[in-house]
This record gives C-alpha cells, structure tokens and sequence, in this order.
C-alpha cells in the first residue's frame, strides 16, 4: 500500500527518469503531442500506467485546450424516463467506451426549462466540457437549435430530421413494422398499439412502423386501436382499458417497460397473455425475460448504442471534421426476438 501511494505521489521529473527521457518528452507525450516516436510515446505510457502517476488535469488543459470530460444530457422532457433499464444500459456504454479512451463524464439531468438554461450557461457556455451527448430529446426541444448555433461538439442519442445533427439511432421504424407483421402472420387483425410520447422521433417511427405493417397487408388502421403512451410501465397499465374496449386480439407496446404495463393491466381484467391477447415489446431489456410469459419483443443494442455514440463523439473530437462536411448520421439494425407472449411458440 506504502509503494502504491508513493507511485501517485510521482513528479513529472521522476516520470522521466524512469523512462529514460526527458521531462519535456513526458509532457508531449501526455498532451497528444505528435513529435514524438512511437517507441518513445510507448515506453512513457507503460511507465505511466505501471506507476499509476496521474497528469495535472488543469495544467494538460491549458496546453491542449481541451478537458478530456464530456457530458451526457438527459432533457428535462425526458428526465422522467431516466429510472427506465434503457438509459441505466445506454449509460454503461458511453461509461465503458469513455473508459477505454482515457475521457471522464459528467451527467447532467434536469427539472425544468429554467434548469437547462443555466447548465447552458454554466457548463457549456464556461467551456468545461470538450463536447456532450444528448440522449434523446422532443424534435422540439430548443436546447438542439442552440448546440448547432454555437456550434459546440454534440451527438444524439436518436434520429432527428435537421441534416446537420451528428446522431446515431435504431431503425425504430423497421423494428415495429417486424413486430406487427410478426402478429399477422400468426393470424392477427385487430391490432393495438400503446404509443411513445407523440413529440419524440423514436415514438413517431415506431407508431409509423406500426401503420406501415398494416398497410402492408391492407389492414384497415383503426383509430381507436392507437392508444397513446409514454414509454413506462405505468403508462401501459393505464392504457389498458382503452385498449380492451377496442377489442384487440395483439397488441403491440412502444417498449418493454409500456408491455409489462399492459399485461399488468390485461391480468387485472381477467384475461390472460397470449391466450386472449398477444402482446410484443421493444427494447429487449431484461425486464423482457422475466416476465411470465416471457416478451416477444424487438431487440434493439442499447449498450451498443451509448457506446457508439461516445466514440462518434470523441472521433469528432480528435478528428475535427472539415467545415461544411455532412453530418455523421449511422442508424443501426434491430431484431425480432420471439418468446412466448405473442403466442407462436404455443403452436
């Protein structure tokens, strides 16, 4: 323990002399600088990381001008999602992918417009972070206007139709046109859907993948099959008896949290899953396979997805595009995942 916490004590200089260079090369080597040979860049890292010495975070920054922290921002309009299994696993990807590139991150949620204001002010406007995620927003929501107008180094968590935004999402859309297709091959017409927050891409192109799948096998859509929700289990169960006046025989849900709602709620009638209703998901969280039954659902790389999106963040970072080059915008797959509530696997 003694030797340990002499390594953190070490100086820049005894750095040096353990690597057998000079305390000028310790510097460029920890500020990125690039007049340094590999061999030397490589034998200062391993004493480095041998010794546990930790850089003067400050005195890094003012040569490089940059933190090495970035921020994750949970929009007020979407805070109240933040306890859902979805952010807890899109946050342990762009945790493990900042671990890996040396970057630390700072979470930022909010109450209120009023709240986001401020961070704006107070942490982005002061400089402090390199540049942030935004995960998930209302298309509406005026904190994207303001990234682009002061052209801070963001991407979003989700699709979103303004070319300039750097975002990387799921096919929403073709993942919920492969749930309901699923419900009418196995012989399903009167289909219900309990919707994602109207104001939010993701929930407007799964309720488009939803409608699309309909037409596709020219099946009437059926308004009062469209039962609007939030994407909570809370907000499934209270949909429920909407859902069972339109007489469904399925029922496709936004999200796994929203169909662990509705069968809740399709219990508490009486009726059981997938004997008097089918039911199907989105997401693929755990949640999915605990369940009895357990869901059919749309498996989509949540982990992935944070991940991913921290490292499109930090390649903008050190590969600054040229100006006026497109957007990088990257959607990636899903796939049908079938359990038993949809009913396939009872024939």
């Amino acid at each position: 323990m003694e030797a340990q916490s002499s390594f953190m004590a070490l100086t820049l200089e005894e750095v040096a002399q353990k690597a057998g260079v000079s305390r000028s090369t310790v510097s460029r080597v920890v500020n990125a600088h690039p007049s340094v040979r590999d061999e030397v860049r490589e034998r200062v890292w391993q004493v480095i990381r041998d010794t546990g010495y930790q850089p003067h975070a400050a005195a890094r920054s003012l040569v490089t001008r940059r933190t090495r922290i970035i921020g994750v921002i949970i929009p007020e309009a979407v805070n109240t999602l933040l306890g859902t299994p979805f952010f807890a696993r899109f946050l342990a990807g762009v945790t493990h992918t900042c671990n890996l590139r040396e970057y630390n991150l700072m979470l930022s949620l909010f109450d209120s417009p009023a709240g986001q204001r401020e961070m704006y002010r107070r942490v982005l406007g002061s400089g402090y972070l390199d540049g942030v995620i935004v995960a998930s927003t209302p298309v509406d929501d005026p904190l994207i206007p303001q990234l682009l107008e002061d052209n801070v180094p963001w991407v979003l968590a989700g699709r979103h139709p303004d070319e300039r935004v750097n975002y990387i999402d799921v096919d929403n859309a073709l993942g919920a046109r492969m749930a309901v297709e699923h419900l009418i091959r196995l012989g399903h017409r009167r289909i219900a859907t309990v919707a994602g927050p109207p104001g939010m891409i993701s929930a407007q192109d799964r309720l488009l993948g939803y409608k699309q799948a309909l037409e596709a096998y020219r099946i009437p859509i059926d308004d009062a099959l469209i039962i609007p929700g939030d994407f909570t289990e809370d907000g499934g169960t209270a949909a429920t008896q909407r859902i069972l006046s339109a007489s469904p025989t399925a029922v496709f849900a936004a999200t796994d949290s929203t169909a662990s709602g509705v069968l809740k709620g399709i219990r508490e009638a009486g009726m059981q899953v997938p004997q008097d209703i089918a039911l199907v998901g989105f997401d693929d969280i755990p949640l999915a396979t605990s369940l009895d039954p357990a869901l059919t659902t749309i498996r989509q790389p949540i982990e992935e997805l944070g991940s991913m999106a921290a490292s499109l963040l930090l390649d903008i970072l050190e590969n600054p595009p040229d100006s006026g080059a497109p957007a990088h915008q990257m959607i990636l797959p899903v796939k049908l995942i079938v359990r038993a509530s949809c009913g396939a696997l009872s024939y």
